[in-house]
């Protein structure tokens, strides 16, 4: 196996802890894919209303950074990997509660959104704390690229393998099933991560010093600007997307499908991307990608049905990976390239995906409010083609950044951060 990703990777250094991130964060993927894809269907079938699948989502993307806070903390504290299975404990309670819940589950819509979110900000805060500590600039591409290969294959895999249990069992039984499963995979996460080198950070949590930053380094506000654009997109198209679907086809098994070809498409994407999109492509890249992602949106604006939001999954599989494997890696290099990188990483971290919840948040309480105000079918085509920008907006930032440095390693810089009262 490690001959074979070198042979992918061409002259990048593999370390067993690199390939050990990635088995994890691939059993991550499928466990997600199986059963988080599907849990905004099982509310919408108790509710029929997108308010409810609103707030199921609002309560995600409010204790995700909040959880991210408190996640850096503990981290300056414990060991990296104890917050790593604290996010997977947590998932693990979320799936567990949706089983015990189970035709309530709608009733309990924030509560169960905001559960998932604490596990999503333990786990994310571990695992891309560990990715920029075990990954170099030269590998990162290759890293992001061979994740999101794994991602795409369990995002081919694990939604039709649960839409065809889920169409062959009666009742709850089917969702009982793919949970049950996902919990599984999820213990696998774990037993991975006892294999993987202790990294314990030192000194205290100073969140105000990295956010301050912003205000002096111009390519850590253009990264934190398109990180809330980034949000922008994801609030309401996490949730809306699948929901029409399901409308459209009244099928969990046609959303298995969907999302079938989406993954199968970003599967190839990512492959090719890995191998050929080098650091001084990046940006173009990224515009490539994001044009492609938003006007793909006009393919489901004006008709929905079940065609055509096929051909939007063929399209946007193809453009997430050109815009996800060098936007990551540029965000990465921005970070190990700013002030006291080495001391402050997982502060930088924890700013980086707050800035995206705050798009994701804004995005979904817009959408509540024209929930109120209109008719859903009326209204959600004019937010997709708004929002839908979000991506373009993050190439309007990140075509600015300039990355300068006298050497292929992260330079910890010596001047340190300031408070700006200081300054």
């Amino acid at each position: 196996m490690h001959k074979s990703l070198e042979y992918i990777a061409g002259k990048i250094d593999i370390s067993r802890d690199l390939i050990l991130l990635l088995i994890i964060g691939g059993l991550y993927s499928l466990s997600i894919f199986l059963s988080n894809t599907f849990v905004n269907v099982y509310l919408w079938k108790q509710a029929g209303d997108y308010v409810t699948i609103a707030f199921y989502n609002l309560g995600i993307y409010v204790f995700q950074p909040l959880t991210f806070i408190l996640a850096g903390k503990i981290a300056k504290k414990v060991d990296r990997i104890i917050v790593l299975r604290l996010g997977v404990a947590f998932l693990s309670l979320f799936f567990l509660s949706v089983l015990l819940i189970a035709d309530n589950a709608a009733t309990y819509n924030f509560l169960l959104g905001s559960v998932l979110g604490v596990g999503l900000g333990f786990y994310w805060l571990a695992f891309n704390v560990l990715t920029f500590e075990i990954t170099e600039p030269e590998s990162r591409d290759f890293f992001n690229g061979l994740l999101g290969v794994l991602q795409s294959f369990a995002g081919m895999i694990g939604p039709l393998l649960a839409g065809s249990i889920i169409a062959a069992l009666q009742d709850n039984i089917g969702y009982n099933t793919v949970f049950a499963i996902s919990f599984i995979l999820f213990i696998g996460a774990v037993v991975c991560s006892f294999f993987l080198k202790r990294r314990q950070a030192e000194g205290l949590f100073h969140f105000r010093r990295v956010l301050l930053e912003r205000r002096h380094n111009k390519d850590w506000k253009n990264i934190l600007n398109a990180q809330v654009s980034q949000g922008l997109r994801e609030g309401i198209f996490s949730f809306v997307i699948s929901i029409l679907v399901f409308i459209a086809t009244q099928s969990e098994f046609a959303l298995g499908l969907f999302n079938l070809l989406l993954s199968g498409s970003s599967f190839i994407l990512y492959f090719i991307v890995t191998r050929w999109v080098k650091p001084s492509m990046r940006k173009r890249a990224i515009l490539v990608g994001a044009l492609i992602l938003y006007f793909s949106i006009y393919t489901i604006v004006f008709d929905a049905s079940y065609v055509q939001l096929m051909i939007y999954a063929a399209l946007i599989g193809i453009a997430y990976p050109i815009v996800n494997v060098p936007y990551a890696s540029l965000t990465y290099d921005v970070i190990g390239k700013a002030r006291e990188a080495k001391d402050l990483r997982v502060e930088y971290i924890v700013v980086s995906e707050l800035f995206v919840n705050i798009g994701r948040v804004t995005a979904i309480v817009v959408f509540l409010a024209a929930m109120f105000l209109f008719q859903a079918e009326q209204v959600i085509p004019y937010l997709l083609a708004v929002f839908g920008l979000g991506h373009l907006f993050i190439y309007g930032f990140i075509k600015n950044i300039t990355l300068e440095s006298t050497s292929k390693k992260e330079s910890i810089t010596k001047e340190p951060i300031t408070d700006e009262k200081n300054r």
